[in-house]
């Protein structure tokens, strides 16, 4: 049963990411993958707040069933590290090094600075 919800979680956050890429794409057009960066640095509070949620006495998010939907399921399915890989070799290819600096560092610093605000919040939550 755990391997279903996963599998549902994966589906869900998939859909998710196309839809929230999509939507930034047509909002600021596709010159920068601003879509992926939005789902990479949103996935990361997720799947930190979801982290910092089952630690210390008071759990917010106690179920091992539930944390393995979001955090393997949904948030496997939903941040996008391959296509955030893809964009900046391709952007490299191109020559366009400046923009493809501007995605690594502002992907991984934003998806870091992310995970420890929703790690956070999870733990000050269950004070």
């Amino acid at each position: 049963m755990t391997v279903l919800w996963i599998a549902v979680g994966g589906a869900l956050g998939s859909l998710a990411r196309y839809w929230v890429s999509e939507a930034i794409a047509l909002a600021v057009g596709p010159a920068f993958p601003w879509g992926t960066l939005l789902v990479n640095v949103t996935g990361s509070f997720v799947i930190g707040a979801t982290a910092g949620g089952v630690i210390g006495d008071t759990r917010l998010i106690a179920s091992p069933f539930v944390r393995q939907f979001v955090m393997v399921g949904l948030c496997g399915g939903y941040t996008t590290f391959s296509a955030f890989s893809l964009q900046t070799v391709s952007m490299l290819q191109v020559g366009d090094v400046g923009r493809a600096t501007l995605n690594v560092v502002g992907s991984v610093g934003a998806c870091l600075a992310a995970t420890a605000a929703g790690y956070a919040l999870a733990v000050a939550l269950s004070r």
